[in-house]
């Protein structure tokens, strides 16, 4: 029998009654395909930072490494720890495991009321990458002169031409995999989101590298729009888009808008992913912790379980993925299990129990 040993981090706020669901879905698909699942979970998060003075052991990368994968659930309370105290987790395993690839797909599914108008099921499918590693968020800078009236900050963006060129390569394939556009060349498009009209140096080099790959791959159809211009256009196209790559802070900007397109915080699931599967990747819903909202019930899980799916499909177990998001869309088709943030009265869980039962039909 075939099995998977899977990471579990809960996290802070509604992160353990997501967490709760992810586990019910990750072991009915692996019932009905007959694959094991062994999962091990870590109190890693604020509650941890109280006690212990850090948001997780020194050793955290040593103990996750032999997973196959991780699940996070989501972290940050900022009545307990500053948030860019609490990222500090995220951004870790995200670095420490080559995670330069931040997945997020944008899709509409039948019955799911979004406040855009302009989006429909038929309109909304497109995938961004993000680059997960680098750029905007290295973390590199510092506060001068603190408290004098000519204090200033230094933020500084590294963009290496390995960090841009495998992530823009990576967006190539996966708009080739997509096939978006059918079965004759261009079979699919990428869009580039840059900002090199003001930022002359790391986005006109960003600019570049994408030309690079883009003439590299010949067959899949280039596209480029400035990040403020992106944000117009997933508004009022976005049926245009297939496959958008962008910087960190920018890919990080655009997704929320995305997950509007889609129908609220709630269903956007987000991947960051180590390709050559040299390290374990992790899997986590993009909404936050809300927690003003723990221990409702109320937080809608269709995030996290596309969360798992994602997981599934990236550790090849199509069929599984399939089902789960075959699952889904017939839960929301029929119009009748939603949450509060969907104008129904369901509690988490019981959206969790319905997506299950049919995935076992």
């Amino acid at each position: 029998m075939k099995s998977y040993n899977i990471a579990i981090i809960p996290g802070d706020g509604v992160g353990g009654e997501i967490t709760k669901e992810a586990v019910k879905i990750m072991d009915a698909v692996a019932d009905k395909y007959g694959f094991s699942v062994a999962s091990e979970h870590f109190d890693w998060g604020c509650d941890y930072y109280l006690k212990h003075g850090m948001m997780m052991p020194d050793n955290m990368l040593d103990t996750l490494t032999n997973f196959d994968a991780i699940f996070l659930g989501c972290i940050g309370d900022a009545s307990k720890v500053p948030d860019h105290i609490s990222i500090s987790l995220i951004l870790t395993i995200r670095k420490g495991f080559d995670q330069y690839i931040n997945l997020r797909p944008i899709i509409l599914y039948p019955g799911v009321e979004t406040p855009i108008r302009t989006a429909t099921p038929a309109t909304v499918d497109m995938v961004v990458i993000r680059e997960n590693t680098e750029g905007e968020y290295s973390g590199i800078g510092g506060f001068f002169k603190a408290g004098a009236p000519d204090a200033f900050a230094l933020q500084t963006g590294v963009f290496t031409h390995k960090g841009c060129e495998r992530v823009i390569r990576y967006a190539f394939e996966l708009a080739r995999k997509r096939n978006k556009l059918g079965n004759t060349q261009p079979a699919g498009m990428v869009t580039n989101c840059t900002k090199s009209n003001a930022l002359n140096y790391s986005m006109v080099f960003w600019d570049s590298v994408y030309q690079e790959v883009a003439q590299a791959n010949p067959d899949i159809k280039t596209d480029t729009a400035m990040v403020d211009a992106t944000t117009m256009w997933f508004i009022k196209n976005p049926e245009h888009f297939d496959v958008v790559v962008a910087s960190n802070l920018f890919g990080d900007i655009i997704t929320d808008l995305g997950a509007m397109l889609q129908g609220g915080m709630g269903f956007a699931a987000g991947g960051n992913i180590n390709p050559e599967t040299k390290y374990p990747s992790m899997f986590e819903p993009i909404h936050g912790s809300a927690p003003k909202y723990a221990g409702k019930a109320v937080i809608n899980p269709i995030a996290t379980i596309e969360s798992i799916r994602m997981m599934w499909e990236h550790l090849g177990e199509e069929g599984a993925s399939r089902d789960i998001q075959d699952a889904v869309a017939k839960v929301l088709a029929s119009g009748q299990v939603r949450t509060r943030d969907m104008g129904g009265t369901y509690k988490t869980h019981e959206v969790g129990d319905a997506i299950k039962e049919a995935i076992l039909r």
